[in-house]
């Protein structure tokens, strides 16, 4: 009945994504071309209650590749997550949020009042045979004012922090059975090759032609450049990691670092009261100096 449960459950996290959701028709799943590698491994969920939210943990075990494709290790990934029931609503509050607030409410229309000239009236009101009109930059004619046209406003909304790296550590949760982690190969390129880099992506079972997440600590100069002509590719980094290109990716590819940093931040470890009192210590720290300059 647990097997059922998990595996229920597993179900539900894999469909987090664009092409799964109502707003694009669902493609017939790919099955993962690292089949030499083995099926990964994923362990039943662990239960965390945290105030009135329910929070799992989920622990999946993904392969190591060196630069050649060969497996020489395992690694795991355990990360807090949503459960199944909010996990989807949690992802999509995160995505419209961060969509949301990129647009920067600068469109702007003139209104009648707003428009230059139209001051006289064109003429006599009556004894023309034409329509009666006041001015000539009524909304109705070329050159008028617009009707309830768009004004500069802010279109940002606000999403809690922690619900915001909760969105973030589902979304990448649920790509897991996705993912693999391979060796740092940043020393492998001794100068920029865009095809040197497609061909190590099909070592680690990659097709260029599908959308593939690099994920790494630091790049290097010589990787950045042989990806950057890769339509397909997004090379990221932690200041640059956005829920929209976790969820749109076809494959999530890891450095060891990257792991370490993902289960430091996102994973169940991670102490968000200790970052909590450290904000409020920084905060009164700047609150003191300012009333000292004053």
């Amino acid at each position: 009945m647990a097997a059922a449960a998990a595996a229920s459950t597993s179900a539900s996290y894999s469909s987090l994504s664009f092409l799964s959701s109502t707003f694009f028709s669902p493609p017939a799943t790919k099955p993962l071309s690292l089949l030499k590698l083995g099926s990964l491994k994923r362990t039943s969920f662990l239960s965390l209650s945290k105030s009135s939210t329910t929070i799992t943990a989920q622990l999946t075990t993904l392969p190591i590749l060196d630069f050649d494709g060969e497996k020489v290790g395992e690694t795991y990934l355990n990360l807090k997550t949503a459960t199944p029931e909010t996990a989807r609503a949690i992802v999509h509050r995160g995505i419209i949020t961060d969509l949301q607030n990129q647009r920067r409410g600068t469109a702007s229309t003139l209104t009648r009042g707003e428009v230059r000239g139209g001051g006289k009236k064109p003429y006599s009101q009556k004894k023309t045979g034409y329509a009666r009109r006041g001015s000539q930059r009524t909304p109705l004619r070329r050159g008028g004012g617009v009707i309830f046209g768009p004004k500069p406003r802010d279109w940002s909304i606000k999403m809690n922090k922690k619900e915001k790296r909760l969105a973030m550590s589902t979304a990448i949760a649920s790509a897991a059975v996705n993912s693999i982690v391979v060796e740092e190969f940043g020393e492998k390129f001794e100068r920029p090759k865009t095809k040197e880099f497609i061909a190590a992506m099909r070592r680690w079972g990659l097709d260029p032609k599908e959308k593939a997440m690099f994920f790494m600590t630091a790049v290097e100069d010589n990787v950045a450049k042989s990806g950057r002509n890769i339509g397909t590719l997004k090379i990221l980094t932690p200041r640059s990691l956005n829920l929209f290109d976790v969820l749109d990716s076809d494959k999530l590819v890891f450095t060891q670092a990257a792991v370490e940093y993902l289960n430091d931040i996102y994973g169940v470890d991670y102490d968000e009261e200790e970052d909590d009192v450290e904000e409020g210590d920084e905060e009164e720290e700047e609150d003191g100096e300012g009333s000292v300059e004053d």
